[in-house]
């Protein structure tokens, strides 16, 4: 794990490296390991790629410097301000909690309008590179997963590069550890949880319903889930889709996952898949070749497991489709929003 928890780290350490910009520096032999490791160069992206293939190497005095270094930084990363969304989300029931200590580690909670209620925890996408709790979330599902008589919680996560892929998931199980340990203040049925993401969000959901490690770190199992609703990801196959994905999102999907294949493949959803995995999920895609073929792989993957799953495909071309799914989800003449409702009453006992 040591491994991927540095591959994390290779943005500080390039900043490390340029001993002129930093202040305060790593220890003088650590700093000379790194110089073994990977040389002395000032590009980033040679940087970046050494750490994460080789950063296993250092010791484990040096391993525990970066990391503590790399968490220092990453709490710098605070959200902007977004004085008009924020007075329309808190004028919806947003209330601002922390599950963790650095600035991006915190969620909205929507209260539901009775006690012991289902909850709705929703991941935003942005490529695991932006997106917020509340720019990324929609206004139309908050409304209408608490008219449905549910809690609903948006999260927000670190974000790439000052994060990994790895830390952003053990965040989404942190939070998830966090609001069950809040149920009887907060108001809902802690064993009744559903986790739905949107693109990266949906990819990050996948991953924390298929690979066990992070719920356990959080101190939870798969059975703290009713289950999972992945919309329109397209990166459950990580190293498919660097082959063969769209080449316009070529350098984000090489931003978050790097160039080790292994990593790749231990980020990859479907092929945790083989069990176990969360009870249930819903995934739900557009018409994108890409999202298509990655949902349908999931779903087979789940369905050779044993796992229940259920897919479905809705109109929707390229990007346009691929934001109204999350955008448009529960108004009421949107498609998806009746199929989604009718599969949370099956997994909620409603």
């Amino acid at each position: 794990m040591r491994k991927w928890i540095l591959a994390g780290t290779a943005l500080t350490m390039v900043a490390t490296c340029a001993v002129a910009r930093e202040r305060q520096r790593l220890p003088r032999e650590c700093r000379k390991e790194i110089v073994e490791l990977c040389g002395r160069t000032m590009d980033r992206g040679k940087m970046r790629e050494c750490l994460k293939e080789k950063g296993e190497q250092l010791s484990a005095d040096c391993s525990e410097q970066v990391t503590t270094r790399f968490r220092d930084r990453m709490g710098k990363a605070e959200r902007k301000a977004q004085p008009k969304l924020d007075t329309e989300m808190i004028a919806l029931g947003a209330i601002e909690h922390s599950y963790g200590r650095g600035p991006l580690q915190t969620l909205d909670f929507y209260k539901a309008t009775h006690r012991d209620a289902p909850l709705v925890i929703f991941v935003h996408g942005g490529g695991w590179k932006r997106g917020d709790k509340r720019n990324a979330t929609g206004a139309e599902k908050i409304k209408h997963f608490r008219e449905a008589g549910y809690a609903f919680a948006a999260i927000n996560y670190p974000l790439v590069p000052a994060a990994t892929v790895e830390q952003q998931a053990s965040d989404v199980a942190g939070a998830i550890a966090y609001l069950r340990g809040k149920a009887a203040s907060l108001g809902f049925d802690p064993q009744r949880i559903v986790l739905m993401g949107h693109s990266a969000g949906a990819h990050l959901s996948a991953l924390v319903g298929t690979d066990p490690q992070y719920l356990q770190k959080a101190g939870l199992r798969f059975g703290d889930l009713r289950g999972v609703v992945p919309l329109d990801g397209a990166a459950y196959d990580v190293p498919a889709q660097m082959t063969d994905g769209p080449k316009i999102m070529q350098d984000t999907y090489q931003q978050a996952f790097g160039t080790d294949p292994a990593r790749q493949r231990a980020l990859s959803p479907t092929l945790h898949a083989d069990g176990p995995n969360a009870p249930s999920f819903l995934i739900v895609h557009v018409d994108r070749e890409d999202g298509k073929r990655q949902s349908e792989a999931l779903a087979s993957a789940l369905r050779n497991s044993g796992t229940r799953v259920q897919i479905n495909a809705f109109e929707g071309k390229g990007l346009k489709g691929h934001m109204e799914i999350n955008r448009k989800l529960g108004a009421a003449d949107y498609p998806a929003t009746a199929v989604v409702d009718a599969w949370l009453k099956g997994v909620f006992g409603n």
